[in-house]
């Protein structure tokens, strides 16, 4: 009985303390140990008698975490800059031997544009003068053909002439000798006849 006295009851919380007041209409003992424990307790991080231990793992968890940044992070994070640099460098030497390739061949292109512009001129001029020279060639061949054409016209033209004044000759002999004959009923004399046709001619 002794020994039961003695045990102290269990520490109520305050809602059980709370609840057991409303079901017997007045505060147990033990509730008012943790009601004055739930005010005069605080967070344990804010006493003065942890912060010894506290300051000692802070500094603990400090030199971690500075090894962590000197010895993993930092050097991670240098290489992967001095690699991010090195990329960087190569790709802009790279564009400026891109461009400058560019540049030369855009050089030799118009060269090349320039020399087939020249060429293109030089072709067309002498085509331009064989042209012409075959055409002048084609005209004096032409020319020549048609003056022996005319020179054969006119020959033509001066046999036919000739001939037809031979033609008239005796024609105007004959027509004289009839009408000789028919006036005077003698036949006229060579004589008279050359005469005659002479004349008329």
């Amino acid at each position: 009985m002794a020994a039961h006295s003695s045990a102290q009851p269990p520490v109520l919380s305050v809602e059980e303390a709370a609840e057991v007041a409303a079901q017997t209409g007045h505060v147990p003992e033990n509730a008012a140990h943790a009601a004055a424990d739930h005010e005069t307790g605080g967070l344990p991080q804010f006493e003065a008698q942890h912060w010894g231990g506290q300051i000692a793992y802070l500094l603990i968890l400090f030199a971690i975490l500075y090894l962590l940044v000197s010895k993993v992070f930092a050097p991670r994070l240098r290489r992967v800059m001095d690699e991010r640099a090195e990329t960087i460098s190569t790709a802009v030497s790279t564009a400026r031997q891109v461009q400058a390739q560019a540049a030369e061949q855009a050089a030799a292109a118009q060269a090349e544009v320039a020399k087939a512009r020249a060429d293109a001129r030089a072709s067309a001029a002498a085509a331009q003068a064989r042209v012409t020279e075959q055409a002048n060639a084609r005209a004096a061949s032409e020319e020549a053909v048609v003056n022996a054409r005319i020179a054969e016209a006119e020959t033509a033209i001066a046999k036919t002439r000739d001939a037809a004044m031979a033609n008239v000759s005796t024609i105007a002999a004959d027509a004289t000798t009839a009408m000789v004959e028919r006036l005077t009923g003698k036949a006229a004399t060579q004589a008279e006849l050359n005469a005659t046709v002479k004349g008329a001619v």
